[in-house]
């Protein structure tokens, strides 16, 4: 199945500056529809609202995290089958292990490039 670059994908990060640069490489992978958010609690609220092809959300912020924002979308009904992409900038080993556990589809740690970024989306919606 070939990957819908129409689709919208949802950016969570409480960093404008962060937000920014993931717009950025996602519009040079071909991707034009991306909405943001600023935290977790933000993010629901939209994704009750919207269907997106893809969440890429940061995992530190206030005042809900990602992580957490990850345990309500996997536990809605309606949502959990979105694929979620979680950032970081600390690659414990534990975290990655929760974020697994909660049903996270990808997982990638700052600093990040297109190609990585290119990486992990193809690794979780197929080929583009």
């Amino acid at each position: 199945m070939a990957v819908d670059m129409s689709m919208t994908i949802l950016v969570v990060d409480d960093y404008k500056t962060m937000l920014r640069i993931i717009s950025n490489l996602l519009k040079q992978l071909g991707f034009e529809n991306i909405e943001e958010a600023s935290d977790g609690a933000e993010a629901l609220e939209k994704m009750k609202k919207t269907n997106y092809g893809l969440v890429i959300s940061d995992w530190n912020m206030e005042p809900m995290t990602g992580y957490e924002l990850l345990l309500k979308v996997r536990s809605d009904d309606s949502l959990k089958r979105t694929p979620f992409i979680m950032v970081t900038a600390e690659s414990k080993t534990e975290n990655v292990i929760a974020a697994k556990k909660a049903g996270v589809n990808n997982y990638i740690v700052k600093p990040f490039n297109g190609a990585t970024l290119k990486q992990k989306i193809t690794a979780v919606l197929g080929e583009f």
